[in-house]
């Protein structure tokens, strides 16, 4: 339905509950959740409330409820444009959410946010050196100075053999212009989410409930302009580097300072997290933010004019001088923010008895994951130009500098390592799993029939493979540790010393093995690229394959940008206000709400019981199902998600909350309790009435006039399926009694 549809209040009646349901990841439309025809009763194109058509047979149910659901499937897709352009901010995005997963220890907080915020600095830094790589190394400075890599392209030989700081000078453009597709992108205006502000502040003090209540672009407007700031620095410490090879004049040494001094300002001003995170009405901090990227702006322009300033005899021999070694550098860099981090999370005071030390530890792992592909991403396209330019293997012109090698290698050293352990654990765990699988299946179906028997296999093997995600983290962590090695062993580099040679040295290894696996590390990086880019294709085009890889995407725009200012935007911050606002008008209006939220949208139903107020969630029940609240979002942000928050969601709803899961899901799971029915329960209480499970599938035989037995559902949602059924009759049934006592803990909201 457009916008412009026709609206309808629909047909509910004073004091009938509405079912209003919300989809998870990547759904393809809200013809999934409600059988059409539908009509359009609030929101817009993007985000919206939708109803059965008044007079249709699905308007009203047995159970007096009316159907309502709200489709948010659109906000964090968009064109197969912005698809793609999200995928190379991919690094980007990681950093972002790496900062949400940090423990939530009050003593490392505002260390983490500060590294995070550092690495990501450094990110936008890696991208600029990237384009200086393709623009003034490779083009500017190898190939413009050689007739044979200028034979035959026009398009190059025009500013061939013309004065290094001129050629310097014109194609510092071409990085320039990519700091600026970056601004621009990050500027364009979003939707007004201002109109979709809860309809009052809560007294929830969990992190959760800020989720769409506090307003992150004044933070990510100071972000910005220190990132541009660092991004023009960037390109003239290069363009500077290049100059004070020639002969370092008084200018050139004072143009070098004061860009170290806008550097060292940004970085400051990131260190500081109480500064940057200052509230809105902080306009001192943003117009000196604001003066600090206007300042890094005019030294560009001064820059290139010193460079076209300079004689015209230049001692060009190899690749940029400075570059290498700039770059280098920034390897280092990473690997030293990379360890501080593990420093600080590993050795963190107040951690929880019996929990797991890998917990929090996420936030290490995503940093790590988006500087490596960070790396990977500018390695892999300074490489490709290079073999594109290279005419002549004899000569071996332009060349890449030796950091980037390094690179390669360490992308393919930790990408290898880990897949051979991850086959390791994928083995070595089996056996457990497969017991699990084999008691599971014994207890839903006992006494099989013999026909059975391949069904049976295909079950157990859907529980085993459900169950290996739970081996997921600590992978991750070592990917995070095998990735902040490799960018360490970047600075042998500084030595002047070749991968091939050293490893060949002391561990006897033949350079020539060592040369293969790094030319297969540049394939694989590419085929990375390639298959990120067809993954958007396909995940805006292909509703099921967008299914499986939207689950991270979505995971991961859920959260608010905090980190890095070119990070794809929160879709939350509308979602869950508008969630909110609607419930609160379904309320007032005299309508009892049961909320049902599948996969993802559990997350997002979740959030929004925090922000409602008690009298509105009174009148609120809850259903989850396939809900990865638990076994996903408590072990990679616990700082947002623990047993505290649960609880609170509890009481607010007055424990009228089920919770359907089932073995075969690998994403979803149980909230508070298992309860298998061979095991002791482990909670009491009212959140021992929560979870429910569901035997998957529901036979194993083809029932009656059917040909195939009953489908494994895993996480698809189920809300035809009769447990749903009971759980909605259920949940009604709760909604008209008398609500229990609900307690909302006090205290103001946490922000970041």
């Amino acid at each position: 339905m457009s916008a412009g549809s026709a609206r309808a209040r629909g047909p509910a009646m004073p004091g009938d509950v509405v079912e209003l349901r919300v989809h998870g990841v990547s759904a393809p439309g809200v013809g999934q959740v409600l059988d059409p025809p539908l009509v359009q009763v609030a929101g817009d194109r993007s985000a919206g409330f939708y109803r059965p058509r008044p007079g249709c047979a699905h308007t009203g149910r047995p159970d007096g409820s009316t159907l309502e659901a709200y489709r948010w499937s659109d906000l964090p897709s968009g064109t197969v444009i912005r698809t793609l352009s999200l995928v190379f901010l991919l690094p980007f995005m990681l950093i972002n959410v790496a900062v949400w997963m940090r423990p939530g220890n009050p003593a490392p907080d505002v260390v983490v946010r500060s590294l995070c915020r550092v690495l990501g600095l450094t990110l936008t830094a890696l991208y600029v050196l990237a384009a200086v790589g393709v623009a003034l190394d490779l083009v500017a400075w190898q190939c413009m100075s050689s007739s044979a890599c200028l034979s035959g392209r026009s398009w190059l030989s025009w500013l061939g053999e013309r004065p290094a700081g001129l050629r310097l000078a014109v194609l510092a453009l071409v990085p320039a212009a990519a700091v600026g597709l970056l601004w621009w992108a990050s500027t364009r205006p979003g939707r007004p989410f201002n109109a979709f502000r809860p309809p009052e502040s809560t007294q929830s003090s969990h992190p959760l409930s800020t989720v769409g209540q506090w307003d992150a672009e004044p933070l990510m407007g100071r972000l910005r302009s220190i990132h541009i700031a660092t991004a023009f620095v960037t390109l003239d410490g290069s363009l500077l580097a290049a100059r004070a090879a020639q002969g370092a004049a008084p200018i050139t040494v004072v143009l070098a300072v004061a860009t170290g001094a806008i550097l060292a300002t940004g970085v400051t001003l990131l260190c500081t997290p109480p500064l940057i995170e200052r509230a809105p009405a902080s306009r001192r901090l943003d117009s000196a933010a604001r003066m600090l990227r206007t300042v890094a702006i005019g030294l560009t322009i001064v820059v290139s004019a010193h460079l076209l300033a300079t004689p015209t005899h230049w001692h060009e021999r190899g690749g940029l001088p400075g570059y290498g070694s700039t770059l280098t550098g920034l390897f280092v860099a990473h690997a030293g923010l990379l360890a501080a981090l593990a420093a600080v999370l590993l050795w963190r005071r107040g951690r929880r008895p019996g929990r797991s030390p890998l917990r929090g530890l996420g936030s290490l792992a995503t940093a790590a994951a988006g500087a490596a592909l960070a790396v990977a991403f500018s390695a892999g396209l300074v490489h490709r130009v290079a073999d594109f330019l290279d005419r002549d293997a004899a000569t071996a012109t332009p060349n890449p500098p030796p950091a980037y090698t390094w690179a390669i290698y360490g992308f393919f050293r930790a990408m290898l390592i880990t897949l051979v352990v991850a086959g390791l654990v994928t083995l070595l765990s089996r056996r457990r799993r497969c017991r699990a699988a084999v008691a599971i299946v014994e207890r839903d179906f006992p006494n099989p029939p013999a026909e059975a028997a391949p069904r049976l296999r295909q079950v157990r093997q859907a529980i085993v493979r459900a169950r290996f995600t739970e081996w997921l983290l600590p992978l991750a962590v070592l990917y995070a540790g095998l990735a902040g090695l490799g960018a360490a062993t970047t600075a042998i580099d500084l030595l002047g010393l070749y991968p091939g040679d050293v490893i060949e040295r002391y561990a006897r290894v033949p350079a020539g093995l060592v040369d293969f696996g790094i030319s297969l590390g540049g394939y694989l990086i590419a085929a990375t690229v390639l298959a990120l880019v067809i993954g958007g294709v396909f995940a805006y085009r292909t509703a099921g394959f967008r299914r499986h890889v939207g689950v991270l995407w979505d995971l991961a725009t859920f959260w608010p940008r905090a980190a890095h200012p070119f990070a794809p935007p929160c879709y939350a911050e509308r979602a869950v206000p508008e969630l909110a606002r609607r419930i609160t008008y379904l309320v007032g209006s005299g309508h009892p709400v049961l909320i049902a939220g599948y996969s993802q949208g559990s997350v997002l139903v979740a959030a929004t019981i925090l922000q409602l107020p008690p009298h509105v969630s009174g009148r609120v029940a809850l259903l989850t199902y396939s809900s990865p609240l638990r076994r996903l979002y408590a072990r990679l942000f616990p700082a947002y998600l623990d047993d505290d928050m649960l609880h609170e969601v509890g009481d607010r709803v007055g424990w009228r909350w089920l919770n359907l899961w089932r073995d075969t899901d690998p994403i979803g799971g149980w909230i508070f309790s298992a309860h298998r029915s061979d095991t002791p329960p482990t909670v009491t209480g009212p959140p021992a009435t929560v979870d429910r499970r569901r035997r998957d599938p529901s036979g194993l035989l083809a029932p009656p006039g059917d040909s195939v037995p009953p489908p494994i559902r895993g996480h698809w949602p189920g809300e035809s399926d009769e447990p749903y059924t009971e759980a909605v009759r259920d949940l009604v049934e709760r909604l008209g009694k008398p609500a229990g006592p609900a307690a909302h803990p006090a205290g103001p909201p946490a922000g970041v």
